[in-house]
């Protein structure tokens, strides 16, 4: 046998192994001996064999967010009950994925800033995703019905919530509530709010579609970014999805 031909062999049994949780091979005894002997006097063989699954699985995962994103773009960019920064009328949106507990959320506050400031043809979405605790839910839940009460001081809430330092149960949520201007009795009211729960449905219905399942996390035109990301990386990905996004509403 060649040292091509047993390479090539060696790589596709190391990714036959990586690509299953449990698998049988047989090979006649000279032939494995062969491969065995290969991969021991090549190492790299196995790394070449990972990063070919890893690239895989990569491009499996991209398929599926788009695919979701085909199906729920639409919906998840626009609904009137979820609260909207930016501009309104901007030919793309920008959606995060966040919780009022994660420090990577709350530090993401001065890049927002800079994006709205740079691109305003920007429309940014917000979408409370509270896996922190109940505290991280009381605050969602929260942000969901001063969307309710005043979509205009809802940025305002949103960045003094982020802001808040200590505990946010419920008597900091509505404390913080009266402070910028909103009623924190109705928001008391509003907060057990059937509607609320559906929001909250959605959103993580949402996440768990596009394969998000930690804070922060973005849609932006076809691409998903789970993680934190600068303003420099989403005003690039925003001119991107201006100049061709395909799950886009046109």
């Amino acid at each position: 046998m060649t040292v091509p031909l047993a390479r090539f062999l060696a790589v596709a049994v190391v990714i036959a192994g990586l690509g299953a949780l449990t698998w049988i091979w047989v090979l006649p005894t000279a032939l494995e001996r062969t491969v065995h002997n290969i991969i021991l006097d090549n190492p790299e063989v196995v790394m070449e064999a990972v990063n070919i699954v890893r690239l895989r699985d990569k491009t499996e995962r991209e398929e599926r967010r788009l695919a979701a994103l085909a199906e729920i773009g639409d919906d998840l960019r626009h609904d009137p009950a979820v609260a909207v920064g930016g501009n309104p009328g901007g030919d793309v949106t920008v959606v995060e994925f966040y919780d009022y507990k994660c420090q990577y959320c709350r530090q993401f506050g001065p890049q927002l800033a800079a994006v709205l400031a740079a691109d305003p043809g920007v429309r940014f979405v917000f979408r409370e995703f509270p896996i922190l605790g109940p505290e991280s839910t009381m605050a969602a839940r929260a942000s969901l019905a001063a969307t309710r009460q005043a979509p205009d001081l809802f940025v305002a809430y949103h960045s003094a919530l982020m802001d808040t330092h200590g505990f946010l149960d419920e008597a900091a949520v509505l404390q913080v509530a009266a402070e910028v201007g909103l009623d924190p009795d109705l928001l008391a009211i509003d907060m057990n709010d059937p509607s609320v729960d559906r929001s909250l449905d959605a959103n993580f219905e949402f996440a768990a579609a596009l394969g998000i399942d930690g804070t922060p996390g973005f849609v932006i035109g076809d691409t998903v970014v789970p993680g934190y990301v600068d303003a420099s990386e989403i005003l690039r990905l925003v001119q991107i999805a201006r100049e061709n996004c395909r799950t886009c509403a046109k």
